[in-house]
């Protein structure tokens, strides 16, 4: 399409590009769940940036070409702190919702049609120690179901428990059931949960329960997303035997599981918030037969629909990269009538920027392990009015994902396309551990991480200067969270990098196990080990020694998952060794930036930063940089 246009020859990382920061940081609005009401209308949950992270719930317009409806009033903020990561902030059922409010942490009842002021149904402790999370309006009982996080007793070790919040009086329980995941410490959800049904008496308390999934000795499995069909069955996602997370049905009279079409596949990723749903159940003449599911295999998202009756399965065919969570809207509510794009992250026309977007390769690269191999998704330099030096190769940027159980996608990143339009090769990493391709490879990372990821970025990296796709001397590294702690142990530990940036990364692993909430609070014991001398022998922050290229640290003062203290003492270690450091801290940040103008002077420090130490090129916007310790 851009062929024909004369290029002009530029060093890589100084092309200029109309993908600017602050276009990515005014188009990075985040989408944290949504549901349908009583008039077939999706509400969604809408984080903004340029609101300092506010997030509010919107209502689908009821004419096409109308403006969405703000349903949330403006003192209040729509977000849970349950487990740190929230999720599951909110339900919908017909015209009412339940949130959860950001400032005081309670919970309030809202009418979608009226005047729309909220209500609250719990009561104020004085601060946001209570906390409440994944709910469900249960009609016939006339209350609300959630997950409460109770902090007034201690904040390292809340008590979490399932709750009822009465709405409007108690209705009959005879006969009623509820289903649950629960997990017991040192394991995360993923690694191993039990899926139970419990039965309610006449005065709603559980007078029998029964164990559905997870409890059985010689099999480890990891049960999630337990829902029932208006028939009364219960369907659920695990990973049992095949190490897949499948859809499984439980036959009640038999107290039998069984699977639905068993697929190499992940259906479900890794529990780290509340509210993922990756499957629906799709009314049909009052049959709910049909499912319709999303998965995940090597890399690529596909939706399907699935007559678990018939046993039959079918993939829609969707122009879409990524697919996550699924509502389905019932049959007499809506006609189906093609795709309509109802709420997009960035109200930019995005196809005015066709001509600088690179389209992602998925690349599988040889491991460290003889025979094994990894994942990434590979961008190259993509500008239309720019191509590099025929003796040039472009730098290369390779990002660690957080968790570090998680993965990266391949939808259209704006963040990553600011790199690329200036010339910048980019290699997004889904390392050894990560979700999305088995239990089998989420296991690779058990005891080994700060090597197994650590190998895998620079395999990645050594990979691409082997094949002549990018130069083997401007290779940097980033990642935030779990992915910093792999961007600074891949500085300190190998030689691969010759520059990283860590955004509220880990330094200081004995530090991080002592800090992190209960959630967490053994995470490091798998991931690591419980031996105090192998937290120390993989913390970066004690071989700072072994570090000789420049680091760029950037971190939220709010942070409670990674404290500042982690950026604070390797920054003081790498200033007092005199190689270049830079440390920038934003006030009012937590665990991930939220806002605007903080995610833009993310990225221009780091592209400022990586052009003066390490880029041999000047970057083409008009950036400020920041003081670098032991360089200006």
């Amino acid at each position: 399409m851009y062929a024909d246009k004369e290029k002009m020859s530029a060093a890589y990382g100084s092309w200029k590009s109309p993908i600017t920061a602050d276009v990515v940081s005014g188009a990075e609005k985040l989408l944290g769940g949504f549901a349908v009401d009583g008039e077939g209308r999706v509400i969604w949950l809408e984080g903004r940036p340029t609101e300092a992270g506010r997030s509010v719930l919107v209502r689908e317009a009821t004419h096409a070409g109308d403006a969405a409806e703000e349903i949330t009033p403006a003192e209040f903020n729509v977000r849970t702190l349950v487990h740190e990561y929230g999720g599951g902030a909110f339900t919908v059922s017909g015209d009412v919702v339940v949130f959860s409010n950001y400032e005081d942490q309670r919970l309030y009842k809202q009418s979608i049609k009226g005047d729309h002021v909220p209500i609250a149904l719990t009561p104020d402790y004085g601060a946001p120690v209570v906390r409440y999370a994944d709910g469900v309006i249960d009609l016939h009982l006339g209350c609300y179901i959630t997950v409460r996080e109770d902090h007034r007793e201690s904040d390292t070790n809340p008590t979490t428990t399932i709750i009822s919040v009465e709405l409007n009086g108690v209705g009959k329980t005879d006969g009623r059931r509820m289903a649950w995941i629960e997990w017991k410490h040192p394991n995360m959800p993923w690694d191993k949960s039990e899926l139970w049904v419990g039965y309610l008496s006449a005065d709603g308390k559980i007078e029998k329960r029964v164990c559905i999934a997870g409890d059985d000795p010689n099999m480890i499995e990891s049960p999630t997303e337990p829902k029932w069909s208006s028939q009364g069955e219960l369907f659920f996602v695990t990973d049992r035997k095949s190490g897949f997370w499948n859809l499984y049905k439980w036959v009640e009279s038999t107290n039998e599981v069984q699977a639905l079409y068993p697929l190499d596949a992940e259906f479900t990723r890794p529990s780290w918030e509340f509210g993922y749903s990756s499957y629906a159940f799709v009314e049909h003449k009052g049959q709910n037969n049909i499912i319709a599911c999303t998965y995940r295999q090597k890399g690529l998202s596909y939706l399907g629909i699935l007559d678990h009756v018939l046993g039959s399965f079918s993939l829609v065919d969707l122009p879409f990269t990524d697919i996550y969570n699924i509502v389905s809207i019932e049959e007499n509510q809506v006609a189906m009538s093609g795709i309509s794009i109802i709420w997009s992250s960035s109200s930019l026309n995005i196809s005015e920027y066709n001509a600088y977007i690179s389209s992602p390769e998925i690349i599988e690269f040889p491991t460290k392990v003889p025979g094994q191999t990894a994942f990434a998704y590979l961008y190259l330099p993509s500008n239309s009015n720019y191509q590099g030096f025929e003796d040039e190769k472009p730098p290369l940027l390779v990002e660690s994902h957080g968790g570090p159980t998680s993965e990266s996608g391949a939808a259209l990143n704006l963040s990553i396309q600011y790199w690329t339009s200036r010339g910048w090769a980019f290699a997004d990493v889904n390392y050894g551990g990560s979700s999305g391709y088995s239990r089998q490879y989420r296991e690779r990372l058990n005891a080994s991480w700060g090597i197994v990821d650590v190998d895998d970025c620079c395999s990645c990296a050594e990979f691409l200067v082997s094949t002549g796709r990018v130069d083997g001397e401007r290779l940097c590294i980033t990642g935030k969270s779990a992915g910093g702690y792999t961007t600074l142990a891949a500085l300190v530990f190998r030689k691969t990098f010759k520059a990283g940036a860590s955004l509220f990364g880990v330094a200081d692993l004995a530090l991080l196990k002592a800090d992190m909430p209960k959630f967490e609070s053994y995470y490091t014991d798998s991931l690591v080990g419980k031996d105090e001398s192998l937290l120390y022998d993989r913390s970066p922050i004690n071989f700072v020694d072994k570090l000789s290229c420049p680091i760029i640290l950037f971190q939220g003062l709010e942070d409670k998952v990674v404290l500042p203290e982690q950026a604070r003492k390797i920054y003081a270690a790498v200033k007092e060794k005199g190689l270049p450091v830079a440390l920038i801290e934003y006030e009012g940040e937590q665990h991930g930036f939220r806002k605007a103008e903080n995610i833009k002077h993310t990225l221009e420090q780091q592209m400022v930063f990586f052009a003066r130490l390490i880029g041999k090129f000047k970057a083409a916007d008009d950036i400020i940089p920041v003081h670098i310790e032991n360089f200006d």
